[in-house]
Order: structure tokens, then C-alpha cells, then sequence
């Protein structure tokens, strides 16, 4: 007879454990204490309190972060909520060919951010492809401004999150749409419901659940939202800065010799409490509902 001893579970669980409070519980208890100090890359730093809090006020960078992090997110869950889903219910359809389509939906998904972000930056310059296109059909006397003006800047990064993400997300939905009971869609056609009607009626109550899934991810995603707004506006986080995020904002106080690593940790407690905010609201209204 084998004797387990009492530590043998233990010894499974040491390396992701450690590995745990390594990588991810020591950042995070060393960033909370950071935020009150003014440490800098190459040095310690000594407790300055709340001041780094109270920078907030003052500055503008800071507004225009996360005024831009906020669009991002009211603009992506929408549609990365309801298109996956009706690209789900397109390829689940056993139609001729609809394989490759699978497929070609969701190879933007393993594609590099970076790459993509370029591959989007020549397609929406001045000399690109949209611009050149729509000139040619006459659309547009002049080539817009789509990576040096600010919205349009920021809603070119906000279209390639959707174009990258759709595929992701019908991934999750394919999953849950295949535990909505056909019998209930063939009682609603049965009663007359035409195929608008059983979407609204029968598909979107069967993946209600999984719809607050992927708009909670899709909140944290927005707001952290670094690579798209990175490459197209080639680091500079647009025309004066005012189309950065606020992880761009971290990463232009962290970095360099003379970063503020202080002042980029309270930035990075107060993007933490904005993510979770969405997080718990979402996660509220969906209990309401349910």
C-alpha cells in the first residue's frame, strides 16, 4: 500500500506558487508601495505620502489619458459584444466553405499586435490604401488625417481592436450558443417568430452570461489598451500627446534614467481602480438580470 505523505500536494504546488507571489503578488504589493514614495529607476526613493495622489489634479496628460481609455472602452464593448455574436451565428451555419471562413475570422486573432498595428498603420496613412482608394472613386478630394488627427487617430486604433478581437470572441460564443436547445428555437418558429424576433427572444437570454464574460473582458482590455495606440502614432501618443492612454501615461513616467517610478505606480493604482469599476458594474447588472 502507498503511503501519501502529508506534504506531497504541497510539493505540486510550490512552483506555481512560487512562481506566483515571484511574478505577480510581489509587483503588485511593491507597486502599492512605491506609489508613496518618489523612487526613481537607479535609486531609492523616501515616503512622500499622498503627494503623488495630488499630482492628479495637475496634470493635463492625465485628463486627456483617461478621457481616451473611457472612449475606448464605451466604443469597444458594444461592438465586440454583439458582432462576434452575429459572426457566431453566421459560421455555426453548415454552409459550403464555411471552414476556411472559421479560420480566416480568426487568424487576426494569433497574428501580432505589433505587426498588425504597422500593417494598419501603411493601410491608413496619407499615401495608403484607404486614402488612395477612396481618392480614386472620388470619395475624398484630399487624404484624411487618420494618424495625425486625434479621433480619428483614436477611433483608427479602436477599429483595428474590433478587427483583431472578433475573431477571439466568436470563439466564446460558438461555445455558448451550443447549449441554447435547438427545440427552443424550432417552438419559436412553431409560434410564428421570425428569425429577428428569435434572436432577441431565444439566443440572447441562452448567452446572457456569456455576454457579461466578454464585456468584462473587454472593459479591461480597452483600458489597458497600450500596442494599437502605440505603433500608429509611432509613440508619440498622437498629435501633443493627447491621444495617449493611460498605460502609454505609465510607460512615459517609468521610463529612462529619470523616470518617476513613484508617480507610475499611483497611475497604476488608479488604472486599476478604474478597470475594476466597469468589472463590478457589469458583474451587478447581470446578477440584477439573472
Amino acid at each position: 500500500m502507498t503511503h501519501r505523505r502529508w506534504f506531497t500536494p504541497w510539493l505540486l504546488v510550490a512552483p506555481a506558487a512560487v512562481w506566483l507571489a515571484v511574478f505577480s503578488l510581489w509587483p503588485s504589493v511593491n507597486t502599492v508601495v512605491l506609489a508613496f514614495t518618489n523612487a526613481k529607476p537607479l535609486g531609492g526613493g523616501r515616503f512622500t505620502g499622498t503627494e503623488n495622489f495630488q499630482r492628479f489634479a495637475d496634470d493635463s496628460q492625465l485628463g486627456d489619458a483617461l478621457l481616451n481609455s473611457v472612449v475606448y472602452m464605451l466604443v469597444c464593448v458594444p461592438l465586440l459584444t454583439f458582432l462576434p455574436l452575429l459572426l457566431a451565428l453566421l459560421v455555426q451555419r453548415r454552409l459550403p466553405g464555411i471552414a476556411f471562413f472559421r479560420t480566416a475570422f480568426y487568424t487576426p486573432v494569433i497574428a501580432s499586435a505589433v505587426v498588425v498595428a504597422l500593417i494598419w498603420g501603411w493601410v491608413l496613412e496619407e499615401r495608403g490604401l484607404v486614402n488612395g482608394l477612396a481618392q480614386q472613386l472620388g470619395v475624398l478630394s484630399g487624404p484624411l488625417p487618420f494618424l495625425t488627427d486625434r479621433w480619428l487617430l483614436l477611433f483608427s486604433a479602436i477599429s483595428l481592436t474590433v478587427w483583431k478581437g472578433l475573431g477571439y470572441y466568436m470563439i466564446i460564443y460558438l461555445s455558448a450558443l451550443g447549449s441554447v436547445g435547438r427545440e427552443l428555437h424550432e417552438a419559436a418558429f412553431m409560434d410564428g417568430a421570425g428569425p429577428v424576433r428569435r434572436f432577441l427572444a431565444v439566443t440572447v437570454p441562452g448567452v446572457r452570461n456569456t455576454m457579461a464574460l466578454v464585456s468584462v473582458l473587454i472593459s479591461v482590455s480597452a483600458l489597458r489598451v497600450f500596442s494599437e495606440l502605440y505603433v500608429l502614432s509611432d509613440g508619440t501618443g498622437g498629435p501633443g500627446g493627447q491621444d495617449m492612454s493611460v498605460v502609454m501615461l505609465i510607460q512615459l513616467y517609468s521610463r529612462g534614467f529619470t523616470g518617476h517610478l513613484g508617480y507610475a505606480s499611483a497611475l497604476s493604482l488608479l488604472l486599476f481602480a478604474v478597470t475594476i469599476g466597469p468589472m463590478l458594474l457589469l458583474l451587478r447588472l447581470n446578477r440584477k438580470a439573472a
